[in-house]
């Protein structure tokens, strides 16, 4: 097995997906405490659904790079989401089913009405699903990530502390002083470039996994923040490189391999979890 993992690493494309694919992990990890603690765990689910819409849209536009639609959208409708989170009338989970079966509906619809494929269903397989697409990435792309999850990675260890003051009491932060609100939006823009990253590698349906399932695990051993953080970053990185190789090896769907790897970590940190007396 070692030796087959090497005959593939010598090719420049699985490099390339390797490369992004952790950093991908790394980035989805950072932020996905914050949003578990937060109760706002489904944001990730409802801007990928946002993404999906935003991609159907490039696709009937035929533009050859999509992230100049799909970002700047999905970053758009972060900042709508947070804004009718706060509304007394709207409140956050109701927003994000709003708009996200919204974006998937109209998405879904377009693609249908103006598409020029001849395997429709298999495209939109492919975009919720995950797609092929990790292993045809052109090197603009793969610095055009590395690029981005730097800036993630940066801003999130730049602005740690006030993370870590607006996730765990919005109103103590706001009383002394610090802006609560510019926080939040920096929160909700970073997870939308990291749903934006992650969309070619799981898809939008599971994209939310790969944020969620690590800081989850993180928790069953774990209490302080910074610890779950870390753990959680480690441990995405770690699955998700293994559930990328086993998908290489077997054959197997990249994003369902990433996520069920997720999964089984997360029942084994849950087992070492209960045998410590942690739950």
């Amino acid at each position: 097995m070692i030796a087959q993992i090497a005959e593939y690493m010598a090719y420049p494309f699985v490099r390339y997906a390797v490369i992004v694919g952790v950093l991908i992990a790394l980035c989805s990890s950072l932020l996905g405490v914050t949003l578990v603690l937060k109760r706002f765990s489904f944001i990730g689910d409802g801007l990928s659904h946002v993404a999906f819409g935003a991609m159907a849209v490039s696709t009937v536009l035929n533009l050859t790079d999509d992230m100049l639609l799909v970002l700047p959208i999905t970053v758009i409708c972060a900042v709508l989401l947070l804004w009718t989170g706060q509304n007394t009338r709207i409140r956050g989970d109701a927003a994000i089913a709003m708009i996200s079966v919204g974006a998937l509906a109209i998405g879904y619809l377009l693609m249908n009405i103006f598409s020029t494929s001849t395997n429709l269903s298999g495209d939109v397989c492919s975009t919720l699903f995950g797609s092929t697409s990790m292993l045809t990435l052109r090197l603009s792309e793969v610095w055009l990530c590395i690029i981005l999850s730097i800036i993630v990675v940066a801003a999130f260890i730049f602005f740690y502390h006030k993370i870590f003051a607006v996730t765990f009491d919005e109103n103590f932060a706001r009383a002394v002083g610090t802006r609560v609100n510019t926080y939040n939006l920096i929160i909700a823009v970073i997870i939308a470039v990291i749903i934006v990253l992650a969309m070619n590698l799981v898809g939008s349906l599971l994209v939310s996994a790969l944020i969620i399932f690590p800081a989850l695990s993180a928790m069953r051993l774990y209490r302080s923040f910074l610890s779950v953080t870390i753990c959680s970053a480690i441990l995405s990185v770690i699955c998700t490189l293994a559930g990328m190789l086993l998908s290489i090896l077997y054959g197997t769907p990249v994003g369902a391999t990433i996520v069920a790897v997720d999964i089984l970590a997360f029942l084994i940190f849950t087992a070492i979890g209960k045998a410590a007396g942690r739950e």
